[in-house]
């Protein structure tokens, strides 16, 4: 339990035991960390303790945290870039990362070393283990230590899951945010909207403004009257006007908001869809509302939005007289997000859909607004995905009722060439998870970072 000041106590009841994966098949993983609990009752106990005993790198400069159930990340690496383009050395915190573990801990936009992780990782490997920490709560520590190693003077963190007893939550951060909610976890979270709501509500700190893009009338007032009790300032993103919402092409979202700081802002995001516009205007918010000494100026703000790098969130790409889409869809919500955006744009014909979904996940909400969209559709298993978390193919494509023609690979790299054969000259669209996303760009050579 948690009070206002992220310590014990606190509103919400007690959380499900967690099993969280980390992503596989990255050699690196094995090497950074000893055997590591992947299942645990919820608490911060440990991260703090171990935190504490390792001289509190969490409290060597400012932070901001962000939550929700999608788009947290996209916001997150937006006000990284734009506090790196000011002259902060800017840390950047996600998860999970698409083809490596490296992704996960960035400064001024490029992923630590292997040899920085390792170093670090080495360093923290007896706490890990005598602690008892789990996987995600160690590489959030490791995040931590990394930052204050290479003296960053701010940064941006993305919670892992939830938000009151998320590892993140042992920050104090000058803003904190959740972009939305919506159903997702639901065996960890809560069953409800309003359950998952009150579980991200718990990032909000005692008079630390908060921002949200959420617009449930019902969910809002949930995270208003956690402010309210902690006297933190409360601006919600209204949603945008269908008449002058955003412009949306192949390679970009823009928009024009108003702000306190800057006034009227023409916003430029190469992050594309209505939904990234949101994500936009929650990151711009947080900047507005961050200390006067630490907030941009005009131009750093506009060269950071213009500049974002956060791959696999409808990714565009054009080769060999293909057109390639890659998007982390991996809830109903998500797969909301990136139909709307599918159909926005003039994509070539024939539409094939390549979707890999975790066993865990509402694949019945989620493919048919995909096959809705599509012309042809594979099935097909992630090579990175837990086994534990594998989904049924065969078991989903009986259950499903579409007139797209569905087809059931489960080698990955065939499921691919299929579909490039399906697609002739078309659009190839690959969704479902981080796995399938990750796993797709790099069989294809389009690895992030690389």
């Amino acid at each position: 339990m948690r009070d206002s000041h992220g310590r014990t106590g606190g509103g919400g009841g007690t959380l499900a035991p967690v099993r969280l994966d980390p992503k596989g098949m990255d050699p690196l993983l094995q090497r950074a960390f000893p055997p590591l609990a992947t299942e645990v009752e919820w608490g911060l106990d440990r991260v703090e303790a171990l935190l504490t005993a390792t001289g509190s790198p969490h409290t060597a400069c400012p932070s901001i945290l962000i939550g929700g159930t999608n788009g947290k990340g996209s916001a997150a690496s937006s006000v990284a870039s734009v506090l790196s383009h000011s002259g902060l050395r800017t840390g950047l915190y996600t998860s999970p990362h698409l083809c490596s573990f490296r992704e996960r801990f960035q400064i001024d936009g490029i992923p630590v070393s292997e040899e920085d992780l390792l170093e670090s990782a080495a360093q923290l490997r007896s706490g890990f283990s005598s602690f008892g920490l789990t996987f995600f709560e160690a590489a959030t520590v490791l995040a931590f230590h990394l930052f204050r190693k290479h003296e960053v003077e701010f940064m941006a963190v993305e919670v892992g899951l939830g938000g009151r007893l998320d590892a993140t939550n042992v920050l104090s951060p000058v803003v904190s945010a959740v972009t939305n909610v919506a159903m997702d976890h639901a065996e960890y979270l809560g069953d409800s909207l309003e359950a998952i709501a009150r579980e991200k509500a718990g990032i909000i700190k005692w008079r630390t403004p908060f921002v949200t893009a959420e617009s449930d009338p019902v969910l809002l007032r949930i995270l208003e009257a956690r402010c309210a009790e902690l006297e933190a300032a409360f601006t919600v993103i209204p949603e945008f006007a269908s008449e002058d919402g955003p412009e949306i092409g192949e390679d970009h979202t823009s928009f024009s908001l108003d702000t306190e700081t800057w006034g009227p802002l023409p916003v430029w995001t190469p992050l594309v869809g209505r939904h990234q516009a949101s994500n936009a205007a929650v990151a711009l918010r947080i900047l507005d509302q961050i200390p006067e000494s630490l907030r941009p100026g005009r131009e750093a703000l506009l060269s950071g939005m213009h500049d974002v790098r956060w791959p696999g969130r409808v990714q565009i790409e054009h080769r060999d007289g293909e057109t390639w889409v890659f998007d982390v869809a991996h809830n109903a919500a998500g797969v909301a997000a990136l139909s709307s955006t599918l159909a926005r744009l003039a994509l070539p014909r024939p539409l094939v859909i390549l979707v890999g979904i975790l066993g865990d996940k509402d694949w019945g909400a989620m493919l048919p607004p995909l096959l809705d969209l599509a012309d042809n559709a594979i099935l097909t298993q992630a090579p990175s995905a837990p086994p534990a978390r594998r989904w049924d193919p065969y078991a989903v494509c009986r259950a499903l009722e579409t007139p797209c023609s569905v087809e059931i690979d489960e080698d990955f790299t065939r499921a691919l060439d299929r579909a490039r054969v399906m697609a002739s000259g078309g659009t190839l669209v690959v969704t479902g998870s981080n796995h399938t996303v990750g796993d797709a760009l790099g069989s294809l050579q389009l690895a992030p970072f690389a």
